[in-house]
């Protein structure tokens, strides 16, 4: 019977560094010569303030995801999100995982939880024999919980103590080095 595949969903307060965790991890992945797949998102700053969010694949492609000057809908909280930019990234992305590869989701938030296609997209790698690692907020939602409960799934806590050490620890767990 073939083992089955590492599947982690890393939780964490807004701000915490969920985001650092999985550049990171992506990085050192991507070093060991394992196979990549997913996004990141980042956020976007003007003048010192957090004005919108961007998602960049880890083929290279980039676009804004959600932004105050977006009209919407959907909207969360004061940004627009751009859910047709979104689902031209994001499911090409995370479509055709390689064998043997991971798939890296940063994140599971609101603003990509609001695309149907892309809920749909996370389910269906879910029953499919791919190693994941998807960021998730603390935040309570009908989506990501039972996500979190799955029997397949470990969900890790990301802290302030655990967040520099976690990428070389994962790295070490997907098959490659944990130097670095």
């Amino acid at each position: 019977m073939p083992e089955r595949p590492l599947r982690v969903i890393l939780e964490g307060r807004p701000a915490v560094g969920k985001t650092t965790v999985a550049r990171r991890l992506g990085e050192l992945l991507r070093e060991a010569g394992v196979p990549l797949a997913g996004f990141v998102t980042e956020e976007i700053r003007e003048r010192g303030r957090r004005v919108g969010f961007a998602i960049e694949t880890f083929d290279g492609a980039h676009a804004v995801l959600a932004h105050v000057g977006l009209p919407g809908p959907p909207r969360v909280g004061r940004y627009g999100v751009d859910l047709t930019t979104f689902e031209r990234l994001a499911l090409p992305a995370l479509a055709s995982p390689r064998e043997r590869g991971v798939v890296l989701i940063d994140e599971l938030g609101k603003m990509e939880l609001a695309s149907e296609s892309f809920r749909a997209a996370v389910s269906s790698l879910l029953e499919q024999p791919v190693a994941l690692v998807a960021t998730v907020q603390v935040a309570r939602n009908a989506f990501t919980d039972a996500l979190k409960h799955r029997s397949d799934v470990e969900l890790i806590r990301v802290a302030a103590g655990n967040r520099d050490e976690l990428p070389g620890q994962l790295v070490a767990r997907f098959g490659g080095r944990a130097d670095g």
